[in-house]
């Protein structure tokens, strides 16, 4: 994909995405130090399996968790 630097305000690049011109904010510390107004830019999503994988066990413990602890509670009120 392919986007364009529209403008530059405050240290945030206003970036447009492909023929859609599909508007993003991106502060310029993301960016290479070169960009100005005009420079166009060639823009890859690549999927990051590794953290993906993680978060989604991170989030199954923490829902876990939840869901005992919301059964130790649910036991004390029966009491």
């Amino acid at each position: 994909m392919k986007a364009v630097i529209d403008r530059i305000e405050n240290e945030t690049a206003v970036i447009l995405f492909g023929d859609d011109e599909v508007v993003l904010d991106v502060p310029l510390h993301h960016l290479p130090d070169d960009v100005t107004e005009g420079t166009w830019l060639r823009v890859d999503f690549l999927i990051d399996e590794h953290t993906t994988s993680d978060r989604i066990r991170k989030n199954k413990f923490l829902l876990e968790k939840l869901i005992r602890k919301g059964r130790a509670g649910q036991k004390d009120a029966d009491q």
